[in-house]
């Protein structure tokens, strides 16, 4: 696999020779991993018990529930609206989640249609025992936003939600 320059990523790849406090050499695979400045935060979690498997990592399902959320949160930035998912393109795990890591959602709006948006999400862990930050998940999520009787609608609409 050929690597490609990217740029702060403290989670995937080889220290770059040239640039060895910069840079890192990233697998192409991983080349559309978002900047710090396209990026928000999105949502923040700590693991629980609740979360693992047998192994004393956190189950799979467990992180798509919180992609989902965070993409969830990510349009709601855009429209006051009811949003519904309308697919996950594509989820990567990279690394495990551990017990007691916390684990931070960040969003990007990568593509905005009339009614519907694709929000990239990145997760890292920041591990428990040593505070190391470690992109663990990646994934690509496609959400509609739907009126109360859940048909598509533009999202630049005036608000569909109301304030209680």
């Amino acid at each position: 696999m050929r690597p490609v320059f990217v740029g702060r990523s403290r989670a995937i790849g080889a220290e770059s020779p040239t640039h060895p406090e910069s840079l890192f050499f990233v697998p192409r695979r991983y080349a559309w991993a978002m900047t710090s400045t396209d990026r928000r935060l999105a949502l923040r979690v700590v693991t629980m018990p609740r979360d693992t498997n047998q192994y004393g990592t956190i189950f799979g399902g467990v992180v798509l529930s919180y992609i989902d959320q965070a993409g969830f949160v990510e349009c709601r930035r855009h429209g006051r609206h009811r949003w519904v998912t309308a697919s996950m393109d594509r989820v990567d795990f990279h690394a495990p989640v551990h017990l007691g890591d916390i684990v931070s959602f960040y969003t990007c709006a990568e593509r905005k249609g009339t009614k519907s948006i694709t929000v990239r999400v990145e997760v890292e862990a920041e591990r428990y025992t040593s505070q190391e930050c470690v992109q663990v998940t990646e994934a690509m999520i496609t959400l509609v936003s739907v009126d109360g009787e859940g048909k598509p609608i533009a999202f630049a609409s005036p608000p569909t939600v109301e304030d209680e």
